[in-house]
C-alpha cells in the first residue's frame, strides 16, 4: 500500500526541476498571457478612432518595413555566407570576421550618424555643392529619412543573423553533395542557388526571422525618420494620449502578426526535410575565383562592412573627438553607471535562470519540460515596447491596489511599489533576452557527456552538487558568451527602457535617443560610441568562433 501510494505521489507530484521550469515559464509569459487577454477589451470611443485614422497606416509601414528588410538581409546575408564559405579570393579570411562587426552597432545609432553625414549640411552634400558648383534645390538627393532610409539602416545592422546562421550552414553541408553538383558542371552560382540555397533554407529563414523580430521592435530608428509602425504607436497612444487599454490591443495585435509571421515561415517548409550524409568537416571544395571575379566578391562583402560599421564608427569618433566638453560630461558618467549596472544584474540573473532551466530539461526532459523551457524561451520574438505594456498595467493595478488595501486598512499609502522601478525594468529584459542566454547555455550543456552525471551520481553527488561541481566548470565558455550577449542586448535596448524605466533613471541609449531627437547629435556621439564599443565585443566572439567552427572539428 505504501509503495502504490509512494508512486501516485511520484506521478501526480512534479519532480522539483519540472516545477521550477514551470514557474519560470509562467512568471515569464505572464506579460505576453496579458496582453493577449486584452485584445478584446473594451477600449471605448478611442480604438474606433485609431482604426480609423493611423492604424491602416501602422499596418502598412510594418508589413512593409518587414517586407523590405526581410528581402534585403536574405540577399547580403546569404550571399557574403556563401562568398566566405565557398569561393577563394583576396581577404575572403577578413570577411569571415568583419561581416559581422554591424551587428555592434544598433540602428537607431546608424540612423543619427548617417542623418549627419548625409544631411544638408552634412559633409556629402556640402562637398557635392563644392565640386559641381550647385546651390542647394538644384539638385535632387535621396531623403535618408523615410521608409526606404529605414529599411536600408536597419539591414545594415541585423544582415549579420542571416550571415551568422547560414556561413554556419554552408560549412556544414555534405561534400559529397558539392561534389555532385560540381561533376554535373554546376557553375558557382548554379550550385548556389540549386544546392547550397535549398540545403541551407532553414539557417536563412531562422535568420530573416531573428532579423524581422528586430524591425518590429525597432523604435529609435523609425521614430527618428518619422515612420509610424506599430512600436511607435504602442508610445504615442501610451503617453501622448493617456490611453493604456488601447495601447494594450495596439501590442496585442503586433504581438499577433509576429505569431502569424513565424507560422508563415514554418508552413511554407512543412514537407521539407534537410539532411547531410557526409562529415561535414571535410575540407569543403572551394570555387577559386578569377582576379575580376575576386574583386567582385571583395567590394560584395566590403560594401556592408563599411557602410554598416566602419562608416558609422569614423563619423562616430569624428563628432565626439571634436565634442569632448560636450560628451563626455559629469552625467554621462551617471548615465553609463545607470546602463552597467542595468546590464550586469540582467547578465547574471538571465545566465542563472538559463542554466537552471537548460540543466531541469538535462535531468527531466519530459514533455511538460520542454513546453515550460519553450515558453520561456520565447520572448525575445515579443518586441520590447509590447513587453513593457504587458508588464506595467498589470503591475500598475498590483501597486493600487496594495495602497487602497493600505489606506482602507492602516490609514497610510504604500505609493508605487514596483511600477516605474528598477525592479520592473530588470523583468522586462529578462522576459525578452531569457532566449539569447538559454540558446548558448543549452548547447554547451549538450555537448557533456550524459556519462558524467552517472559518475557524479554514483560517487554520492546531488544533481544540484553535480552542477555546481562538474558542469559550471566545463560550462564557463557558454556561460560568458551567454552573459556577454545579454549584457551587450541590454545595453542597446530602447523601447522597453523608454516605457518602464524609473523618473530620471535614463540609460546611454534613453540618452542618445534624447539628444538625437533635439537634433543635438555631436553630444549623442558619445554614449553612441560607447554602445557600439560594448556590442563589438560579443560580434568579435561571435567572429571568432564561427572562423574556428571548421577547424575545431578536424579530428
Amino acid at each position: 500500500m505504501e509503495l502504490s501510494l509512494g508512486k501516485l505521489v511520484y506521478r501526480f507530484l512534479p519532480h522539483p526541476w519540472t516545477a521550477i521550469a514551470i514557474a519560470i515559464a509562467l512568471l515569464v509569459s505572464a506579460p505576453i498571457l496579458f496582453i493577449l487577454s486584452n485584445l478584446f477589451a473594451d477600449a471605448g470611443e478611442i480604438w474606433q478612432h485609431l482604426a480609423s485614422t493611423v492604424l491602416p497606416r501602422y499596418l502598412l509601414n510594418s508589413f512593409v518595413l518587414a517586407v523590405g528588410v526581410g528581402i534585403c538581409v536574405s540577399a547580403i546575408g546569404g550571399g557574403t555566407a556563401w562568398l566566405t564559405s565557398m569561393c577563394r579570393f583576396p581577404g575572403r579570411k577578413i570577411f569571415t570576421w568583419a561581416l559581422l562587426l554591424p551587428l555592434a552597432a544598433p540602428a537607431y545609432v546608424l540612423a543619427y550618424t548617417y542623418t549627419d553625414f548625409l544631411d544638408v549640411t552634412g559633409p556629402v552634400q556640402t562637398s557635392l555643392r563644392t565640386w559641381f558648383a550647385w546651390e542647394y534645390g538644384e539638385y535632387w538627393f535621396p531623403n535618408i529619412r523615410s521608409i526606404g532610409g529605414a529599411i536600408a539602416l536597419l539591414s545594415l545592422t541585423l544582415y549579420p543573423y542571416v550571415y551568422l546562421l547560414a556561413r554556419v550552414a554552408f560549412l556544414e553541408q555534405s561534400v559529397a553533395t558539392i561534389e555532385a553538383s560540381r561533376i554535373l558542371g554546376c557553375t558557382p552560382w548554379q550550385s548556389f542557388f540549386t544546392v547550397a540555397i535549398p540545403l541551407a533554407r532553414p539557417a536563412i529563414a531562422a535568420g530573416t526571422a531573428l532579423a524581422l523580430m528586430e524591425t518590429l521592435n525597432d523604435f529609435g530608428t523609425v521614430q527618428y525618420f518619422g515612420v509610424d509602425t506599430f512600436t511607435t504607436g504602442i508610445y504615442r497612444t501610451w503617453f501622448a494620449m493617456g490611453e493604456r487599454v488601447a495601447a494594450t490591443q495596439l501590442a496585442a495585435l503586433l504581438l499577433l502578426f509576429i505569431v502569424v509571421l513565424i507560422f508563415l515561415e514554418r508552413y511554407s517548409r512543412r514537407h521539407a526535410a534537410y539532411y547531410q550524409t557526409a562529415n561535414r568537416y571535410e575540407e569543403l571544395p572551394g570555387y577559386e575565383l578569377d582576379s575580376k571575379q575576386g574583386l567582385l566578391a571583395a567590394i560584395a562583402c566590403s560594401l556592408p562592412v563599411i557602410l554598416g560599421f566602419i562608416l558609422p564608427l569614423s563619423v562616430l569618433l569624428t563628432m565626439t573627438f571634436s565634442h569632448l566638453d560636450k560628451t563626455f560630461d559629469a552625467r554621462f558618467w551617471d548615465f553609463a553607471a545607470h546602463s552597467l549596472t542595468l546590464a550586469g544584474v540582467t547578465a547574471v540573473l538571465a545566465t542563472a535562470i538559463a542554466l537552471i532551466l537548460s540543466y531541469g530539461q538535462r535531468l527531466h526532459c519530459t514533455p511538460l519540460v520542454r513546453l515550460a523551457t519553450r515558453i520561456a524561451a520565447t520572448g525575445y520574438a515579443v518586441p520590447g515596447a509590447v513587453i513593457a505594456v504587458g508588464i506595467l498595467v498589470p503591475v500598475g493595478r498590483f501597486d493600487n491596489t496594495i495602497d487602497a488595501w493600505a489606506r482602507s486598512t492602516l490609514g497610510i499609502s504604500t505609493g508605487l511599489l514596483l511600477s516605474g522601478t528598477v525592479v520592473a525594468l530588470v523583468f522586462a529584459y529578462l522576459v525578452r533576452f531569457l532566449a539569447v542566454s538559454f540558446g548558448s547555455v543549452e548547447s554547451s550543456l549538450s555537448k557533456i557527456d550524459p556519462s558524467l552525471d552517472e559518475a557524479a551520481r554514483s560517487l554520492g553527488e546531488t544533481p544540484a552538487s553535480t552542477l555546481v561541481r562538474v558542469h559550471v566548470p566545463l560550462l564557463w565558455r557558454g556561460l560568458l558568451t551567454a552573459a556577454m550577449m545579454v549584457f551587450a542586448d541590454v545595453m542597446k535596448e530602447l523601447p522597453a527602457t523608454m516605457v518602464i524605466r524609473p523618473f530620471n533613471f535614463d540609460t546611454l541609449a534613453v540618452r542618445v535617443y534624447q539628444l538625437a531627437s533635439d537634433e543635438r547629435l555631436a553630444e549623442a556621439s558619445g554614449p553612441a560610441l560607447v554602445l557600439v564599443a560594448v556590442g563589438m565585443v560579443p560580434a568579435i566572439f561571435l567572429s571568432l568562433q564561427v572562423a574556428r567552427s571548421r577547424s575545431n572539428g578536424v579530428h
